[in-house]
């Protein structure tokens, strides 16, 4: 991938994660039989807008910051894709994220394209007002090119549905007539859905399970590790628990918990502080490197990207990597796992769950009608298997991983429609 040509063959577990989206893409339309210009077309977003947001800080000072949107293709339909908060969020990054989210929608069969936003910023150090007014401002900022139409915002890292409110908030300002699907993951009395804060690791739950019937474990009693206990972690901890699965590890950003008996997760979630972190209370922790070289059944990585390396891609003792972070397992481990015959699900696919529910959402707002939360579980189920199966079963039948065969799937519904549209 890269801003060069086609690549087939990923050499550098340093390649950054917008060059390392290129090569899978490339490796896909290759697979796929599609001419070098629908890569060139799908490597890097359609329209990238970055904004200069003012914002007037309680000290009375004013400060400049930096915000993003990125718009990857939107041949199929409105683009769809999350705003973070963050001090290292970057263009690359986004575009990147932007992708993916492509990806994830043609993956679930949406009628969606990618996108991604992102505001460099350090929410923990900015009061409930500065927040407020820094999510105005960015709505403000790229009011021209989001819509119900265009392109729809979500939250993401350090946004939550209190942020989505204010920037839904600003937009009906702006456009008084067509603003209810202009943003999910909205409060529920702002014409948000049910499911929606813990659609993501329900999804991954459902991937989990079919790839623990594809290997013949019983979640029951089957050992699984969780690395990362924020959102997406300490949901799916606990929904595994609650299927009879022993968790066996789990970690945060400062060290990792272990215990071969499974460890006591209610308890965990009671005692975790806002930021998701918990391990700070006990003395006997182990790192994040021991803790995914565990002995288990399961791994999901649900933190960061970049944890299963070709360092110790080798020492992965699970028989499934079901990947919740964004990017967690680099090109070369993927080879690696897969000559192991070890199940990769990867990230596109096992969280697609959050776009799915927010599509649902947008789905709700447009029509005026909303549904129960048994309604919304239903229809993510049958996506996610549907999901699943098609990607498993090009898997074997292309004799290609599971990472590719899921590239293959997303992108051949946006480089069919941009083919229909004239666009190459």
């Amino acid at each position: 991938m890269g801003e060069k040509e086609k690549v087939t063959s990923p050499n550098s577990e340093n390649m950054d994660v917008l060059s390392s989206t290129q090569t899978v893409i490339g490796n896909a339309l290759e697979k796929l039989g599609y001419p070098n210009e629908v890569y060139e077309l799908m490597k890097e977003p359609l329209r990238m807008m970055t904004v200069r947001i003012p914002i007037k800080m309680d000290d009375g000072s004013t400060k400049i910051f930096t915000g993003y949107r990125a718009q990857h293709n939107d041949s199929v339909g409105p683009t769809k894709g999350g705003v973070r908060f963050h001090p290292n969020v970057t263009e690359k990054e986004v575009k990147a994220l932007s992708i993916w989210m492509s990806l994830k929608a043609g993956i679930v069969d949406l009628p969606y394209g990618g996108g991604k936003g992102g505001i460099v910023c350090d929410p923990r150090e900015m009061s409930f007002a500065e927040l407020e007014r820094l999510s105005r401002g960015y709505v403000r900022a790229i009011s021209q090119i989001v819509g119900p139409t265009k392109d729809i915002p979500a939250p993401d890292v350090f946004t939550n549905s209190q942020i989505m409110a204010w920037m839904f908030d600003e937009y009906s300002r702006i456009r008084e007539f067509d603003s209810p699907g202009f943003i999910t993951g909205k409060p529920i009395v702002l014409g948000g859905s049910h499911g929606r804060e813990s659609a993501t690791a329900k999804g991954v739950t459902i991937c989990i399970r079919e790839a623990a019937k594809k290997k013949g474990i019983d979640i029951n009693g089957a050992r699984v590790v969780v690395q990362g206990f924020g959102n997406a972690g300490s949901f799916l901890a606990k929904f595994m628990h609650d299927a009879g699965a022993k968790v066996v590890g789990i970690s945060d950003a400062y060290g990792a918990l272990h215990d071969p008996e499974g460890l006591d997760i209610d308890y965990l979630l009671d005692r975790r502080d806002s930021f998701g972190t918990v391990t700070k209370l006990f003395k006997n922790t182990i790192t994040n490197k021991e803790l995914l070289e565990l002995d288990c059944d399961i791994i999901v990585p649900a933190a960061i990207e970049n944890q299963i390396t070709k360092e110790n891609a080798h020492n992965i003792k699970a028989s499934i990597v079901v990947e919740a972070a964004n990017g967690p397992t680099t090109l070369e481990a993927t080879s690696i796992l897969t000559e192991r015959d070890i199940l990769i699900v990867p990230d596109v696919l096992a969280s697609a769950g959050g776009v799915t529910v927010s599509y649902f959402e947008w789905v709700q707002n447009n029509q005026g009608y909303y549904w129960t939360e048994e309604e919304v579980e239903q229809k993510l189920e049958k996506v996610m298997v549907n999901a699943f199966e098609n990607i498993y079963n090009l898997s074997k039948s292309r004799r290609v991983n599971m990472r590719l065969a899921a590239y293959m799937i997303g992108v051949r519904k946006m480089a069919e429609a941009s083919r229909f549209r004239g666009w190459i």
